[in-house]
């Protein structure tokens, strides 16, 4: 690339504050130099190198506010058992035993995606049983917060029906009191091969891998996300394995975007005594919020309502803390200067969320901490209006409403129109950010920006159709109001003069296509730093 590069004749949306559209954008040095109509930025760069964008729309970088980039990326070599792929147990089964012939016996088969809640029945282990008695297996669910494995499995970890259930987790019995093999949040890491223990901090998906498995993980993912038009990813829970690797692929070149770090709470008192806090490092890879659990998956069954959730009332939910340790904690983590990120889906769990972030801030006060709720599934209107007044960013995921709508509107009857209130917080002062929570969801922008303008389910039925955002809505909340959610606003999320030119040509026009349209839209280009990382032309650079 020359000095300076016009990129001329689309159609620019800026994402800026007044939500300016105009045609030319010049970029050199990495940053955006100018902005606006094709004669006037082309006049202002006379000698500059010209890219036609032929009429199509150039867009921010997307900003994914809650990623797991390096299990996505080990995901992508494991069996696929997701829906509609793999749609009963006996499919599970067959899924398995094809991987169980290229494995040398005795290793592990691991695999992600598998949805119960589309199945007939339960799978359980001895499902995974008739596929290998030669492997151990684990099967992690769709929302990541439940394991299913084979009797292998359990007995190389010396898991029995006596085995008590662990804090913040379960193992799920029969009516015999025999396990199922399938383990709910905390009780993840007690029986697969983990590389760091974390306690009840959430749940274990941080498996034991070579660190060239690593990072071939980071690089998979990372191709993938860029020719899905991903520029920054928020990367929503990390340990030292995570950490590692990302600095050996970074050290390799195997690194693709930017990435913010969510240190899991575990490593609190760690990071602490080594006088570190959100916003340490640089702009590829940085330390965004701490990460902490309140209650466990909305898929899954483990989130915590005030009034219990399910087609008979069965789900009551997982308190991965009591609220008063959560209160401790998330103070703890406001003195000492992090942005703090909450996992917390149900009602009664949200509720003791904003206890917990109020009472930090008053006893501390602390200008702009910025502290988000992750997920942020079902607030009521007055936990919406306290968010406003504190400044709690609400982190959603509308693949959600879209991949296990159907079952919501089953488990939570009318409750489930309320879920995700995209429009709700808007208008009540909330800033919101859209996400997709990879490996659960698609990491594709595009399918995640249609999902929070249709809210329909797979199956087509409208979920909460009142709280549906418009296109620009939606592609503000996954560039400028994601960045915002990072404390990164100043420099990415938006296309104006000075900040980084990370950069997003899609091969069409989101805002004049119907909704349902949108979701097939190519990325034609994707820059970041200046830097074409992705085509024209569908190349990896």
């Amino acid at each position: 690339m020359t000095a300076v590069t016009v990129f001329h004749s689309g159609m620019v949306y800026t994402a800026n504050a007044a939500g300016t559209r105009t045609q030319a954008v010049a970029v050199g040095h990495g940053r955006i130099l100018a902005v606006g109509r094709d004669d006037e930025v082309r006049a202002a760069y006379p000698s500059a190198e010209l890219l036609d964008l032929g009429g199509r729309t150039m867009v921010p970088g997307f900003i994914d506010a809650h990623n797991h980039y390096l299990a996505t990326g080990e995901g992508l070599a494991a069996i696929d058992a997701r829906f509609p792929g793999v749609a009963s147990p006996d499919e599970l089964v067959a899924a398995v035993a094809v991987a169980a012939e290229d494995r040398a016996p005795g290793r592990w088969l691991s695999g992600f995606g598998f949805d119960h809640a589309k199945y007939d029945r339960w799978p359980t282990r001895w499902d995974l049983d008739q596929a290998t008695t030669d492997h151990p297996v684990a099967i992690r669910h769709v929302s990541g917060h439940y394991l299913l494995v084979n009797s292998v499995a359990l007995a190389a970890a010396g898991v029995n029906d006596t085995t008590p259930d662990p804090k913040g987790g379960a193992f799920v019995r029969d009516e015999a009191g025999r396990l199922t093999g399938l383990c709910l949040d905390a009780a993840m890491g007690i029986v697969e091969p983990v590389a760091v223990d974390i306690g009840s901090h959430g749940p274990n998906f941080h498996v034991q891998a070579s660190m060239d498995e690593l990072v071939a993980a980071v690089d998979r993912a990372g191709r993938a996300y860029v020719a899905a038009g991903l520029t920054t990813v928020c990367d929503a829970q990390v340990t030292k394995r995570e950490m590692a690797a990302y600095r050996r692929a970074r050290a390799l070149g195997s690194w693709w975007v930017r990435v913010a770090c969510m240190p899991l709470s575990n490593q609190l008192a760690e990071y602490g005594a080594a006088g570190l806090a959100s916003g340490f490092g640089d702009d590829m890879l940085w330390l965004g919020p701490m990460k902490f659990y309140m209650d466990g998956s909305l898929i899954g069954g483990t989130a915590v309502f005030e009034e219990p959730y399910g087609e008979r009332g069965e789900f009551e939910g997982i308190f991965y803390w009591q609220p008063e340790e959560m209160q401790s904690m998330i103070a703890e983590a406001h003195r000492q200067g992090w942005q703090v990120g909450v996992h917390t889906q149900g009602d009664r769990a949200i509720e003791a969320t904003l206890d917990a972030i109020e009472g930090a801030m008053d006893s501390n006060s602390r200008p702009d901490p910025r502290h988000r709720i992750e997920h942020c599934g079902l607030p009521t209107p007055d936990q919406i209006a306290r968010m406003a007044r504190l400044g709690v960013v609400a982190i959603n995921q509308p693949n959600y409403l879209h991949d296990q709508g159907d079952e919501f509107l089953v488990r939570l009857g009318e409750r489930a129109h309320r879920l995700q209130p995209l429009r709700a917080e808007l208008e009540a002062g909330v800033m919101i950010a859209l996400s997709s929570d990879a490996d659960v969801t698609t990491f594709r922008p595009l399918e995640t920006i249609t999902n929070a303008v249709m809210r329909t389910t797979m199956g087509g039925r409208a979920i909460g159709a009142d709280q549906a955002l418009t296109v620009e809505e939606a592609i503000r909340a996954h560039t400028i109001d994601a960045a915002y959610s990072i404390f990164v606003e100043d420099r990415l999320g938006s296309i104006e003069p000075g900040k980084q030119a990370d950069l997003v040509v899609i091969d069409g026009d989101p805002f004049s296509a119907s909704p349902n349209e949108i979701r097939d839209l190519d990325v034609w280009m994707t820059m970041i730093g200046g830097k074409t990382v992705f085509g024209p032309g569908g190349r990896i650079q």
